[in-house]
């Protein structure tokens, strides 16, 4: 297995000053650079950038059901480690995140062994944050 690089993902948003306070303040991404139209931030180590497009009529969010829960689709986000997870969580809950599905654990006691939690941002993207038991689990079938 190579070793892991940083990925890059861009992501529209309708509101550049509510999502760049969001990724800034919520998340503690550090912001890099920025133009009137899109912004960088450093999203655990990963490059994520918002790019303004102007808002069309709403879709409605897509899910799938997964462990009787409705995961939305398309979601992005970073494996975690375990601990981090859980500070992570913490945080989030103690500003107030309006989760999509709280975060729980799943598989518990079984092979893939991992913590979960999803959430949107103010354009409604949505992100999922895990972590697993044992990260050489990530794959396990």
């Amino acid at each position: 297995m190579q070793a892991v690089t940083p990925f890059h993902i861009a992501i529209p948003v309708h509101n550049l000053d509510e999502c760049r306070s969001f990724y800034r303040e919520v998340l503690n991404c550090e912001e890099g650079r920025s133009s009137d139209h899109w912004v960088d931030f450093n999203l655990f180590g990963h490059q994520l950038v918002i790019h303004y497009k102007p808002k069309t009529e709403t879709e409605a969010l897509h899910s799938n059901p997964v462990d009787g829960k409705n995961v939305p689709v398309p979601h992005y986000g970073v494996v975690l480690p375990w601990e981090v997870f859980e500070s992570f969580a913490e945080e989030l809950t103690a500003k107030g995140v309006e989760f999509v599905i709280e975060p729980y654990v799943r598989f518990k006691g079984q092979t893939g062994e991992q913590a979960t939690m999803f959430f949107l941002d103010p354009a409604g993207n949505a992100l999922e944050f895990k972590a697993f038991k044992d990260m050489g689990q990530l794959f396990a079938k």
